[in-house]
C-alpha cells in the first residue's frame, strides 16, 4: 500500500481572544495517500481554513506533526518551507487570487517559471491545462474579462502547473453560482484523479462532498470520520 504524501499527527492550534484562549484545533490526526480525495466538512469557523494553512506550512501549529510526501517539516525554516511548497503542494481558494494585470496564460506560466521551469516548456504546460479547462480560446483574457467560473478554472489549472503531490483546496467553487460550481467542481475532480493527486478540499457542498473518497469533519476542534 502506498504511504502517505500527507500526514498530520496531534495536530493543535489556539488563539487569543483578549485574556481567553480559544482553543480551535485539538490534537488533529489525518493521512492521505496518493490518488486519495478527502473532503473537508464543518460549520464556519470551526477551524477547516486553519487546518489547511497548517497543512500547507502557512501557519505554524502550537503541536504536532507535519509530513509531505515523507518529509519532516516541523522546525523548518522559511526557505525550506517554501521549497516545500514549490515541489509539492498546490493551492486553490475560494476567491482566484489571479494577477489582474497578466493574461490567463501568464498566470499559469508565472508560478512554473518561478519553480525553475524554462518559459517555453512553461507555456506549453500552460497552454495544455487551459485546454482540458475548456479555456484553449481565453488564453490572452486578463481576469477581467474572464467570467467568474472561468477564472476559477484558471486558478485550479495554475495550482497544478507545477505538478504538485498534494492539492489544497479551501471552498474552490463556493464563489460560484450552483450551476457553475458542479461544472467547474467536476473538472477538478477529474484532473486531481487523472493526475493522481492526493487533494483536502474543505466546502459546504454535500453534494460536492459527496463525491470524494472519504469526508472528515471538524466537531469541537476536532476531526471525526463521516
Amino acid at each position: 500500500m502506498s504511504d502517505p504524501v500527507l500526514h498530520l499527527e496531534g495536530i493543535k492550534r489556539t488563539f487569543k481572544q483578549g485574556r481567553e484562549e480559544l482553543e480551535v484545533l485539538r490534537s488533529i490526526n489525518l493521512s492521505i495517500k496518493p490518488g486519495e480525495l478527502v473532503a473537508l466538512v464543518g460549520p464556519s469557523g470551526a477551524g477547516k481554513s486553519t487546518l489547511l494553512h497548517i497543512a500547507g506550512l502557512l501557519e505554524d501549529p502550537d503541536g504536532g506533526e507535519i509530513n509531505i510526501c515523507g518529509e519532516s517539516c516541523n522546525g523548518m525554516n522559511d526557505d525550506e518551507r517554501t521549497r516545500v511548497r514549490r515541489e509539492n503542494l498546490g493551492f486553490v481558494y475560494q476567491y482566484h487570487h489571479l494577477l489582474p494585470e497578466f493574461s490567463a496564460l501568464e498566470n499559469i506560466v508565472i508560478p512554473q517559471m518561478i519553480g525553475g521551469f524554462s518559459k517555453k516548456d512553461a507555456r506549453v504546460r500552460a497552454r495544455e491545462l487551459l485546454g482540458f479547462m475548456g479555456l484553449s480560446e481565453r488564453e490572452k483574457h486578463r481576469p477581467a474579462r474572464l467570467s467568474g467560473g472561468e477564472q476559477q478554472r484558471v486558478a485550479i489549472a495554475r495550482a497544478l502547473a507545477n505538478v504538485p503531490r498534494v492539492l489544497l483546496a479551501d471552498e474552490p467553487t463556493g464563489n460560484l453560482d450552483p450551476d457553475t460550481a458542479g461544472e467547474v467542481f467536476k473538472l477538478f475532480v477529474k484532473i486531481a484523479r487523472g493526475a493522481g493527486l492526493a487533494a483536502l478540499i474543505a466546502t459546504h457542498n454535500a453534494d460536492l462532498a459527496a463525491s470524494m473518497d472519504r469526508t472528515v469533519k471538524m466537531e469541537h476542534g476536532e476531526l471525526v470520520e463521516v
